[in-house]
């Protein structure tokens, strides 16, 4: 996303088939695409509609704590090991190959980029672009912090489960959990204080804000824990499930009314208000309203839709790629005398996006998802083979 890669893991997990979650990725991708479209040609009332849609990535974030931690919550649970070379090799051919098609577009083709320069290739290719991150100096595929948030989430969160399991600790990971909330907006507050306030007058206020208190990790945490506590809530405590589904009208409202009065929290982005407890307050809102929608009871968690669940399978596609296909459209567009700031070139970069997306998922996507499942089926049947041979081994003792 901001990106997410927000939607990376989506495809592949059991719960990719509810609407609910369908219906979320789709809004989650349609208002960071609004949300970035503001910095383009844009209509006028553009700006007013795309405002909060910078919060797209946070629901990504609640939706990718709540996606991964429930597979190994699962696993934890049925008492088997995390097989931590499968999850790897799932997250890397899911991510990483059309990650690696959109970063050669940006570095082989530069008319490509949107704006400004790329940050360094050993940046994006190390996941390590959201910190430090100056937007005076690299502006083009800064949306790429949010995928490397993600990338640190998945590498740490297996572990940190395999230690857990390793150590029979589980019942003391939510003294982690409520450690790094607790500890995440204490780190904002210091980072308002010491690296954002005292260079206010400098007039680099977005750039600043971005560097020091919305890129990095450690500050943007709040949407994966929240993720990551309904799993583990639903998962482990049946009777709070039991009580979501019964009452899901109710966190779906809550977690509406929640997230209107973040909209007023964080009515100016660039504040020590959204950048301390603004952050939390839109996760925990964005959290009840995926409680509600992954309750079988709850209207649409059963509605099903082919638009959202088309924008849904794209959601990946379509944030790695969106910014270089408005920037490419509206530039062709303009010299052929439309106008940046019209309705109707919106649309058009809205239809062209999609339609590069549905070339990603064809074209780079799938051939990865179906070379990953022939090594996970290679792996498994070396390990059959293994155990097979193990067991006639242990027979002719």
């Amino acid at each position: 996303m901001p990106g997410s890669d927000p939607a990376a893991n989506a495809a592949d997990t059991p719960h990719h088939k509810l609407a609910g979650l369908d219906h979320l990725r789709a809004f989650a991708i349609t208002y960071v695409f609004i949300f970035h479209y503001r910095y383009f040609g844009h209509p006028d009332w553009e700006p007013a509609l795309g405002k909060f849609g910078w919060t797209g990535v946070d629901l990504f974030f609640v939706l990718s704590g709540f996606l991964i931690a429930g597979q190994l919550f699962a696993t934890v649970a049925k008492g088997r090991s995390i097989p931590l070379r499968e999850f790897f090799a799932k997250r890397f051919f899911r991510i990483i190959p059309p990650f690696l098609v959109v970063l050669f577009i940006y570095f082989a083709f530069p008319y490509a980029r949107e704006w400004g320069q790329p940050s360094p290739l050993w940046r994006y290719l190390t996941f390590t672009l959201n910190f430090n991150l100056d937007l005076k100096k690299y502006s083009t595929f800064s949306h790429a912090w949010s995928l490397c948030v993600e990338e640190q989430f998945y590498l740490i969160l297996p572990l940190c489960f395999w230690l857990f399991t390793y150590f029979k600790a589980c019942t003391k990971a939510v003294y982690l959990i409520a450690l790094l909330f607790i500890g995440g907006f204490l780190l904002r507050i210091w980072c308002w204080d010491n690296q954002v306030a005292p260079l206010i007058s400098s007039g680099n206020m977005r750039a600043l804000w971005n560097q020091y208190v919305y890129y990095p990790t450690y500050n943007r945490l709040d949407g994966l824990l929240t993720g990551v506590s309904i799993a583990g809530l639903f998962t482990f405590y049946p009777r709070i499930k039991n009580w979501a589904n019964r009452y899901n009208v109710l966190l779906m409202l809550t977690g509406l009314l929640a997230l209107v009065a973040a909209y007023f929290v964080c009515a100016d982005r660039e504040s020590f208000n959204t950048g301390t407890y603004g952050f939390l307050v839109v996760s925990l809102a964005y959290g009840l309203i995926l409680a509600a929608f992954v309750s079988p009871a709850n209207i649409l968690y059963r509605v099903k839709s082919k638009v959202t669940s088309l924008i849904a399978t794209l959601s990946y596609s379509l944030y790695l790629v969106h910014k270089i296909v408005i920037h490419l459209t509206q530039t062709l567009l303009a010299k052929a005398g439309m106008d940046m700031n019209s309705t109707l070139m919106m649309f058009i970069c809205i239809t062209t996006s999609i339609a590069i997306a549905l070339l990603m998922r064809h074209a780079v996507e799938k051939p990865a998802l179906k070379l990953r499942d022939k090594v996970l089926l290679n792996w498994k049947q070396k390990k059959l083979v293994k155990g097979v041979e193990v067991a006639a081994e242990v027979s002719t003792l």
